[in-house]
């Protein structure tokens, strides 16, 4: 039975379940849509987090609160949380920003960052890296929290990723609006990624597109990838002669703003906890909505 304290309704978890489950047994004379309506209020915590999904797995020992109105939960990092829970976290990783350094390297990156955030003063190491963008691509990554999220996703990460959208404001725009780019990428000794066919030591790549909108000489367009390989996106925006803005690499950087403009607006895996799709989204940029001020349609 739940205690009280300041309004507050406490339930100590005894086995294990999932909570939409636990509250609605809990929670007597509300219905099923109104247990929700708590949890997208932000009325539920778990051992003091706050907790808004509904499939959210429940262990013996913890400690269910509802509380009398909603709470902003707040992680003190240097960079926007798109989403967390006990075993994940998404960030939107700002452009110029490394996601994670080799080895050893004390370097400023967005994976040292946000661990340094978690540690929370303990030695534990509490982030694991199972993805990563190129340096000068903002938007959203994906980080577990503990070894056996790592490893579920790690192992079998080609199969759970199920959707990689960008969004890249190109130099020109494509031949035609809408297409698919298939090439085999390999790389230089100088670190320079280019398309040619298949054969040892090339990975393929396959790109999709689709022309959303157009200012002057630049072009917004929508990408999506089939296959993750690095700088996919930049080396098949350049061979459609149409490289993405402020790409000094594959292009000759020029660009409406002073950065790469390429950003990852959405990603989608199959959660490998329950078999459901788990979406992140980060933001459009404001440099690319003073562009293109629609840009967040059609995404």
């Amino acid at each position: 039975m739940g205690k009280s304290t300041a309004g507050e309704r406490r339930y100590p978890v005894t086995e294990k379940g999932y909570l939409l489950e636990f509250l609605l047994e809990r929670v007597k004379g509300k219905s099923r849509n109104a247990v929700k309506h708590l949890l997208s209020g932000r009325q539920v915590a778990v051992d003091g987090k706050i907790v808004t999904r509904f499939d959210w797995p429940l262990e013996p020992g913890e400690v269910v609160t509802i509380l009398p109105q909603g709470r902003e939960e707040q992680t003190k990092a240097p960079f926007p949380i798109l989403y967390q829970d006990r075993d994940l976290i998404a960030i939107d990783k700002p452009a110029g920003l490394l996601t994670v350094g080799h080895e050893g390297e004390r370097q400023r990156t967005a994976y040292r960052l946000l661990a340094d955030t978690l540690r929370d003063g303990s030695r534990e190491k509490k982030l694991f890296v199972v993805h990563r963008l190129d340096r000068d691509t903002s938007g959203a990554v994906l980080f577990a929290r503990n070894e056996e999220m790592k490893r579920a996703l790690q192992e079998d990460w080609d199969s759970l990723v199920k959707e990689r959208i960008y969004l890249a404001v190109t130099v020109g725009a494509p031949e035609r609006e809408e297409g698919v780019v298939r090439s085999w990428l390999r790389e230089t000794s100088t670190r320079v990624v280019y398309s040619g066919g298949p054969g040892s030591g090339a990975k393929e790549a396959v790109t999709r597109y689709k022309v959303l909108a157009r200012s002057g000489e630049y072009a917004l367009v929508r990408v999506a990838l089939d296959t993750g390989r690095k700088n996919q996106i930049r080396v098949h925006m350049a061979d459609l002669g149409c490289p993405v803005a402020g790409d000094k690499k594959y292009g000759d950087g020029s660009g409406p703003m002073d950065r790469l403009a390429l950003h990852a607006v959405r990603l989608t895996i199959t959660d490998p906890r329950t078999g459901a799709p788990l979406t992140v989204t980060a933001p459009v940029p404001k440099s690319f909505l003073r562009l293109f001020p629609n840009a967040e349609k059609g995404i």
